[in-house]
């Protein structure tokens, strides 16, 4: 280890660090400034280590583990995730991970600890298993960048961890629509003429709800058919501009384009004639809204914010609105979800459930999967196969129906006694 070499110069304490040498020339790390000697010794030896780590700021192994998922959120997730997901971990850690694991160091936390805090969450809590999942992976990829991408660790602890077998987690909360229930939402609803055509938007394309409220008219090609699928709204803590945002699609095969058919299409020119009516019925109180760039710290753009218009602003043509242009998000569908869970009866249902109805649909009439894949804006057709598409009691019935079909012009043998 190179020698850190500490001076007093009039009041204060320099450290020195002599570093490689460049175009052959002896090279040094300074800094003056610190009242103590030990400062000046401390200041000095994390420089040398983060010298070493080639400008990585360092930190000391020996942090707990709260404070490693404070740096983690801090410096990768907020850099790297979508807004939700960050919400998500957050809420994990702040539940989970910090009161049960957090106080013990980071470096003494071992692939067995991990193991038996697992455990210990999956025998005390009644949660689905999509959402133990998330705990896993927060866990997963805190450590792995620990040990990866800080060197904070030198051992992953859980780089083998997996759920643990139980019996029965709670139900995940997945619904299909049938026909009928399609057919009494649309009748409950058909004076909500924004709601019925937001649902009939999710209904025939599968879009995620985040991506049907993100739409505009310019998005969609109604003579050609086409919606171009290319953000997702978001909702942030409200403030005197509101709360929604646009950003980008979950992932990068989320920007797609869909094809709509004739139904759709048709709802969706209606509905477009009476907002254009109804802008000269409100007039100048009409609300339009453009897209405010939100900058960090370096200046680069990193969302875009939803705000009413301004002078000399470009307006979003935004469809999902109030009749007097009022942008709500997807708070459109709260209401009408309440009547449909407690009037209607339909329980355990979701606005997101459509999408996977949407899949199932697809799949239940005979499209390949890599086209139901791709029109879902998905990476991988098991993805598809595996969390949206499901089978109820109409599909099967339907599956042993079209089978018969395939033999009714065939003499069946009559067997006798």
């Amino acid at each position: 280890m190179s020698k850190i070499n500490i001076r007093k110069r009039n009041k204060y304490y320099e450290y020195r660090i002599e570093i490689a040498k460049v175009d052959d020339k002896r090279k040094w790390i300074s800094k003056s400034g610190f009242k103590t000697k030990q400062e000046a010794e401390e200041a000095g030896i994390q420089a040398y280590n983060e010298y070493l780590s080639a400008g990585v700021p360092f930190k000391s192994c020996n942090m707990s583990y709260s404070d490693y998922l404070d740096y983690w959120m801090e410096n990768y997730c907020k850099n790297n995730l979508k807004y939700n997901t960050i919400n998500t971990y957050e809420i994990i850690i702040r539940k989970y991970l910090k009161p049960f694991i957090g106080r013990y160091k980071l470096s003494t936390i071992t692939s067995v600890a991990l193991n038996n805090f697992m455990n210990n969450i999956v025998n005390n809590y009644n949660h689905s298993r999509n959402y133990y999942k998330n705990i896993l992976k927060v866990l997963k990829g805190s450590f792995r960048d620990a040990c990866n991408l800080y060197g904070f660790i030198k051992y992953n602890p859980a780089l083998t961890l997996r759920l643990p077998k139980i019996e029965q987690y709670s139900e995940d909360v997945k619904h299909v629509y049938t026909e009928e229930e399609i057919k009494l939402i649309l009748e409950r609803f058909k004076d909500n003429i924004t709601f019925i055509c937001a649902f009939l938007t999710a209904y025939f394309t599968g879009l995620r709800t985040g991506e049907v409220f993100a739409i505009t008219w310019d998005d969609i090609d109604l003579k050609e058919g086409i919606i171009s699928v290319k953000n997702s709204v978001y909702d942030k803590p409200k403030d005197y501009k509101g709360r929604w945002y646009l950003g980008t699609t979950k992932t990068k095969t989320g920007v797609r384009k869909i094809y709509i058919g004739n139904i759709l299409k048709e709802v969706l020119k209606s509905y477009k004639k009476r907002q254009e009516y109804l802008k000269e019925i409100y007039g100048s109180q009409y609300k339009y809204y453009y897209l405010e760039d939100i900058e960090n710290d370096n200046g680069k753009v990193i969302e875009k914010r939803i705000v009413l218009t301004e002078a000399n602003k470009e307006i979003i043509n935004l469809i999902f609105t109030k009749d007097d242009g009022t942008y709500v998000g997807t708070d459109i569908t709260k209401y009408p979800y309440k009547v449909i869970h407690n009037e209607l009866e339909i329980k355990k249902c979701r606005f997101y459930d459509l999408r996977g109805t949407f899949a199932t649909k697809l799949a239940s009439n005979g499209a390949l999967m890599q086209d139901v894949s791709d029109l879902m804006g998905h990476t991988d057709p098991t993805i598809t196969q595996k969390y949206y598409i499901s089978s109820n009691e109409d599909s099967k019935k339907e599956a042993i129906n079209n089978l018969d079909e395939t033999l009714k012009n065939i003499d069946i043998i009559n067997f006798k006694k």
